[in-house]
């Protein structure tokens, strides 16, 4: 009977996958639940009705694994036949867990030596899963040392004919003579497309870099069996290849980063893979790379096999805001004007959701060119236009001036006009502008260089092609500065910013002068008004928001402050971004966090279900720590459980596993 049971399983899930249905058949093979990133499975064993029962089962700890067991611990498990695959602990390793029991199976650890110990990214989301269906069963590691890894999925161990001793130097073949360690890396799995593994890149943040030089974060592909590499795609074009001309002066020769740090999303039905790929090296100038820097900012869709360009779209041209793309695409089905369309969604930091025809490419709803305002840095030159979409509208505020400021009382909006005053104001696409200059300290923008959206991203409801997507509405304040050239070769660096801006990375510069912060507004309290974290549905069948929710409630410190005596504040929502996933009917929706940018009241421990057809809470509880990873859910024993990674500054991570009684 295990074996008809089995073979009637494989036979379901060959067929069933290739739809883009969400996860199937009680497990979670992907990072996203399915390749299409959909965060969406159709389980409802756990619902409206008994979800006050939810408790916690059973806890997996990660203290024992590196030297920061309290780390940010972005991953997502994977669930495949009954056994959970993740990462744990600052040295990424590998374990697998009994999804029923929690109990630990095996654990891989790569000692890399120095290799390991200066690393681009510590962060990581976790493993991929690969099989040939016929018993060869793999789980793919990429190490914090730039290395892929193949590991039996039943044991543990290294597959020794896949690379050379089951490993691959992902340092080799970046069109860099040298890549130094630590430089290129990567914070998200490989992503599985019939047999090719297609790896992204994730580089050094670029706030005020030591050069202009630095590796290109190529995509590439591999053979799942042997390792070899089969493809590479240029993200920086080099001569003759289509978008070399974007890059101006020669550019393309040292410029660096247009790495895909998030995870990657694929259509295993048509073979493609879906590419959104970031900016180049120098999060707030320019200068050094002029022209549109073609794939920068750009959605890139790649035949799997041969890593083809199938098409593109950029999104952003000539970043000069670090507003990458920094949310994996999502794949849905969807039926617009009464033609059923296989479309991708991308969300953004500036709060656009961009929707094309995943196959052609073409927009579904008309995506304009608008003219933006231009920079006045010395030998920067930013794009006349930026794309917008007609539809959906922005999932969150977009530009800042006096109306955006808090205003519950006339003296409190008095004093943030007055702060605010102190900045250069403006629409979306505001550039950065040189600190100090013209009496400002710097631009501030709404949203933040983080976002708006993030790695979070949203999920959809793969039967309803209704899409969930997070935001915080925080400002931010970027300026540059001219560069020490005995420290950089830029020109221009980012500096004077407010949290995140830039500011701690040109610290010489400015260290007389702490960084104001544009989050601080007045007597302590936010510079804008609420809500200030959210949770939006758009249906992507007419591309219309359905409800807006606050991601809980008002942080205490504003609900409480005594200017706001007598004054109903109190749907504010977090300044945190809910990390999403979708049930047959409900929306899970853990608090989030907000590391990136830390901020009075931003994340908490709550843990809430809502209904996914009107945002209002179904249940809510309290976990041993903030949701620091996007839950998933799978069947294990005949029981649903939802399984979400925890953790804070000085507190042990963990995994959650939640079920009914």
């Amino acid at each position: 009977m295990r074996s008809f049971v089995s073979v009637a399983l494989s036979l379901t899930l060959t067929f069933s996958a290739l739809a883009q249905s969400g996860a199937q058949n009680g497990e979670w093979r992907y990072y996203g639940g399915d390749a299409g990133t959909t965060k969406y499975s159709p389980l409802d064993q756990i619902n409206a009705t008994n979800a006050k029962d939810l408790k916690i089962v059973w806890r997996w700890k990660a203290e024992n694994f590196g030297k920061r067991p309290d780390f940010n611990w972005e991953v997502t498990p994977l669930m495949v036949g009954g056994v959970l695959y993740f990462t744990a602990g600052t040295r990424r390793d590998a374990v697998a867990v009994d999804a029923a029991t929690g109990e630990t199976l095996w654990m891989y650890r790569l000692d890399e030596g120095p290799r390991g110990s200066v690393v681009a990214r510590t962060v990581n989301r976790g493993l991929a899963y690969w099989s040939d269906g016929k018993g060869d069963e793999r789980i793919i590691l990429i190490s914090p040392g730039f290395q892929m890894v193949a590991l039996n999925a039943k044991t543990g161990h290294e597959i020794p004919t896949f690379g050379t001793n089951g490993r691959i130097d992902l340092t080799e073949g970046l069109d860099r003579a040298v890549v130094k360690p630590g430089v290129i890396g990567s914070s998200s799995p490989a992503i599985v497309v019939g047999d090719t593994l297609v790896v992204g890149a994730a580089l050094l943040a670029g706030t005020a870099p030591s050069s202009k030089e630095n590796v290109p974060g190529y995509i590439r592909g591999y053979d799942a069996r042997t390792g070899k590499k089969t493809w590479t795609f240029k993200t920086i074009p080099r001569p003759g290849e289509f978008g070399n001309d974007t890059w101006e002066n020669d550019s393309w020769k040292y410029t660096g980063n247009t790495g895909a740090w998030p995870p990657l999303s694929a259509d295993l039905e048509l073979g493609y893979v879906y590419i959104p790929v970031e900016m180049p090296t120098g999060d707030f100038y320019g200068g050094t790379h002029l022209g549109n820097n073609l794939f920068s900012d750009s959605l890139v869709c790649l035949d799997a096999k041969t890593g083809k360009r199938i098409w593109h779209y950029q999104l952003v041209h000539h970043d000069v805001w670090d507003w990458d793309i920094t949310a994996p695409p999502i794949l849905v089905d969807v039926t617009v004007g009464g033609r059923k369309v296989k479309a991708v969604a991308q969300v953004t930091k500036q709060a656009h959701t961009f929707v094309f025809d995943r196959v052609t490419g073409k927009p579904l709803w008309p995506i304009d060119e608008r003219p933006v305002p231009q920079s006045d840095v010395p030998g920067e030159r930013t794009s006349p236009t930026q794309p917008w979409p007609s539809k959906p509208l922005p999932f969150d505020r977009q530009g800042i001036g006096p109306d955006d400021l808090i205003d519950y009382t006339p003296a409190l909006k008095e004093e943030a006009l007055k702060i605010a005053s102190r900045y250069k104001l403006g629409p979306l696409y505001t550039p950065p502008i040189v600190a100090d200059a013209g009496g400002k300290l710097g631009t501030m923008m709404l949203p933040h260089h983080v976002g708006g959206a993030n790695w979070p991203g949203g999920a959809v409801d793969a039967e309803t092609g209704i899409l969930y997507v997070s935001s915080v509405t925080q400002p931010d304040i970027l300026a540059v500065s001219v560069a020490d050239p005995k420290r950089s070769d830029m020109g221009y660096v980012g500096g004077r910013g407010g949290a995140g801006g830039g500011a701690a990375a040109n610290v010489e510069a400015f260290a007389s002068r702490p960084a104001p912060k544009a989050n601080t507004g007045p007597q302590g309290l936010p510079l804008v008004k609420g809500p200030w974290g959210r949770i939006t549905a758009i249906d992507l069948n007419s591309g219309d928001h359905v409800w807006t929710a606050a991601n809980g409630p008002t942080p205490d410190y504003i609900t409480n402050h005594p200017a706001l005596k007598g004054i109903d504040v109190s749907n504010g929502g977090k300044p945190a971004r809910s990390l999403l996933m979708v049930t047959k009917t409900l929306l899970v929706a853990p608090e989030g966090n907000n590391l990136w940018v830390p901020v009075a009241g931003g994340g908490g421990n709550t843990f809430r279900l809502l209904d996914k057809k009107t945002g209002k809470v179904v249940h809510e509880m309290q976990l041993p720590a903030m949701a620091t990873g996007i839950p998933m859910t799978y069947m294990a024993d005949g029981r649903q459980f939802i399984v979400v990674a925890v953790g804070a500054a000085g507190v042990p991570a963990e995994l959650i596993a939640l079920a009914l009684p």
